[in-house]
C-alpha cells in the first residue's frame, strides 16, 4: 500500500496591512526554521497592500499617507527592515533642529527642552517656559512629593486600576500641563480624547514610572540618565527609510510574492470547514469570500480593524466579535503640501507644531516633513503636513479631499506664511481608521483573546499599539501563536494568547 500523503497545513492571514504582511513573513520564517511545511495565504480586500502605511513618490517628492517613521526603542520594525535587506535605506532624522513648537495664544512657542510626553526632565527649561503659568509650574513640581497610587487591594489611599490619560496627568502634573502640553503630545498620537483614553493601554511606560519611582519627573530623569549612560541618548529616537516607510511594505510584498492576494474580500470565517462541504480536506476553518469562493485553513490570523473583525468572526467567536465591534474608531486626515522654499516665510527650523484644543484652530498638528527627513522634497522646495480630525472633530476629517486641501492651504498661509499655490498637494482620509484605547481596554483585549477558539488569532492596531513597531511585534506574536496551535510541539510559543 502506498504511503498516505498528508497536505501541508495552511495559515490564512486576513488583512494585508503592515500587521498582516509581517505576520505572514514571520509564519514562513518560523516554519522554515522548524522544518515545517505550511501553506500561507494573505487575503487583502483592497487593490494594494500596506493599509495606512503608504508612501506616494512623485517627481522627487516622498509623501507619507500616515506614519512617517518608527521608534528605535521598539526594535521590531527596524529588525524586520534589516532582515529584509533594507539596512542601507534606514535613515535618521536630520541633525540639528529637533525643536517642537506649541501654538500658544496665536504665537509659536518652543516646547521646553527635556519635556517628555507628560513631564519635564530639564526643570530649568520648564520653569522658564511661558507655556505654563507659575501656579501651573508649582503644581507640576508637586509630582516630586505626591505619593504614587496604591496597588489594588491596599486598604489605604487610591487603589491601583486603569484610569484615563487625562486623570493620570492631572493627578501627577496638574491641569495646565495636561491641557497645554501633555494632551496635544500624547492624545495627538491617537487622535483621541485624553478624558477617555486609557493610560495603561496608550502609555503604560508612564504608569510604570509612577509605580517604580513614585514620580513622573524622577522616573523620566532617571530614564534619561540611564539612556545617556548606555549611549542611547536622552530621548526616544525615530528612524525612517530613504523611500519612505512604504519601502517596508514594498519589500514585504515582494518577498512574499504570490502568497498575497489583493481584491479578495472576506465575507466571514466559519469554524470547522467540514460543515460547509466546501473542501475534501479536513480543515478547521473555512474563510468565505464575497465572490462565493472559499479558502480552507488550519489557523486564521485576523488583522482587520475592529468593526470588520467583528463581522468576520461572529460565527467562529461571537464573544470576541462583540468585543472587537465595541472598540471605538474615529476619523482623521492628513494633508501634505509641497512649496518652493522661497514661498514659505517660516524657517521651518524644527520638527513641527502641536496645537492644544483651546487654541481654536481646526488642525491638530503641522509636521515639517522635509526638515525631519532627507529626500522628502526636491532641491529648493519644502514639504509640510497638516493633521485634521480625531475624537470629537471627525466631521472635519471626513470632508472631501478638495476641501481638506483648501483648508490646509489657508492654514499653512496663516501659521507658516506660505504664499502662492503649492507645487504638490495630497490629502489622505482615514474614515473610522483610528482605534481608541478607552479606559479598560487592556481587560477587553484579554477577554477577546480568551474568547477565541484555538488557532483563531486576532492582531493589529485595534488591539495593542498603533505604531509600526507595535504592529510588527503583534505580527510576530500572532505567527508564533498560530504555529503553536497547529504544531503544538513545534516550540513556537508566543508570550501572549492570541492578541
Amino acid at each position: 500500500m502506498p504511503p498516505v500523503e498528508h497536505r501541508p497545513q495552511r495559515i490564512v492571514v486576513v488583512g494585508g496591512g503592515i500587521t498582516g504582511l509581517a505576520a505572514a513573513w514571520h509564519v514562513r520564517r518560523l516554519a522554515a526554521e522548524g522544518g515545517r511545511a505550511v501553506d500561507i495565504v494573505v487575503l487583502e480586500a483592497g487593490d494594494r497592500v500596506g493599509g495606512k502605511v503608504h508612501t506616494v513618490r512623485r517627481d522627487g517628492w516622498v509623501i507619507e499617507a500616515a506614519p512617517d517613521s518608527f521608534l528605535t526603542t521598539k526594535p521590531w520594525a527596524r529588525d524586520l527592515a534589516l532582515a529584509l535587506g533594507l539596512g542601507d535605506r534606514l535613515i535618521a532624522q536630520r541633525p540639528g533642529g529637533r525643536q517642537v513648537f506649541v501654538r500658544h495664544d496665536g504665537a509659536l512657542v518652543p516646547l521646553p527642552a527635556g519635556f517628555r510626553l507628560a513631564a519635564p526632565t530639564d526643570l530649568g527649561a520648564f520653569l522658564r517656559t511661558p507655556l505654563v503659568s507659575w501656579p501651573g509650574k508649582l503644581r507640576a513640581l508637586f509630582d516630586l512629593v505626591r505619593p504614587a497610587r496604591r496597588e489594588e487591594g491596599d486598604r489605604r489611599g487610591d487603589r491601583r486600576g486603569d484610569e484615563s490619560m487625562a486623570d493620570f496627568v492631572r493627578r501627577r502634573m496638574g491641569r495646565e500641563v495636561l491641557e497645554r502640553l501633555a494632551a496635544p503630545l500624547m492624545a495627538g498620537i491617537h487622535v483621541g480624547d485624553p478624558e477617555r483614553l486609557s493610560i495603561e493601554a496608550t502609555f503604560p511606560q508612564l504608569a510604570d514610572l509612577e509605580r517604580r519611582h513614585g514620580s513622573l519627573i524622577r522616573g523620566l530623569r532617571r530614564s534619561a540618565t540611564d539612556r545617556r549612560r548606555d549611549g542611547a541618548g536622552a530621548a526616544a529616537t525615530f528612524t525612517s527609510l530613504s523611500g519612505g516607510v512604504g519601502d517596508l511594505v514594498d519589500a514585504l510584498a515582494a518577498d512574499l510574492g504570490g502568497i498575497v492576494r489583493t481584491r479578495s474580500v472576506v465575507a466571514r470565517i466559519a469554524r470547522d470547514g467540514r460543515s460547509d462541504a466546501a473542501h475534501d480536506d479536513d480543515f478547521t476553518y473555512t474563510v468565505a469570500l464575497a465572490d462565493g469562493s472559499t479558502v480552507g485553513a488550519d489557523a486564521v490570523i485576523v488583522t482587520t480593524p475592529g468593526p470588520a473583525t467583528a463581522r468576520l468572526i461572529v460565527d467562529a467567536a461571537p464573544e470576541a466579535a462583540r468585543i472587537a465591534g465595541a472598540v471605538r474608531h474615529v476619523s482623521s486626515a492628513t494633508v501634505s503640501l509641497g512649496y518652493r522654499r522661497d514661498d514659505v516665510a517660516h524657517p521651518l527650523d524644527g520638527l513641527g507644531i502641536i496645537a492644544p484644543r483651546g487654541e481654536g484652530v481646526r488642525w491638530l498638528a503641522c509636521s515639517w516633513s522635509s526638515s525631519k527627513w532627507e529626500g522628502r522634497a526636491p532641491d529648493g522646495h519644502v514639504l509640510v503636513r497638516l493633521f485634521y480630525g480625531g475624537d470629537g472633530r471627525e466631521a472635519e476629517a471626513e470632508r472631501d479631499e478638495e476641501t481638506l486641501i483648501a483648508w490646509a492651504k489657508e492654514d499653512a498661509e496663516t501659521v507658516l506664511g506660505a504664499t502662492g499655490a503649492p507645487v504638490i498637494a495630497h490629502a489622505f482620509r482615514w474614515v473610522k481608521g483610528n482605534p481608541q484605547y478607552d479606559v479598560g481596554h487592556e481587560a477587553r483585549v484579554k477577554a477577546a483573546a480568551a474568547a477565541c477558539p484555538a488557532a483563531l488569532v486576532l492582531a493589529g492596531a485595534t488591539w495593542r499599539g498603533v505604531g509600526v513597531p507595535d504592529c510588527v511585534r503583534q505580527a510576530l506574536d500572532a505567527a508564533e501563536t498560530a504555529l503553536g496551535a497547529i504544531h503544538p510541539r513545534s516550540g513556537h510559543q508566543s508570550s501572549r494568547q492570541s492578541i
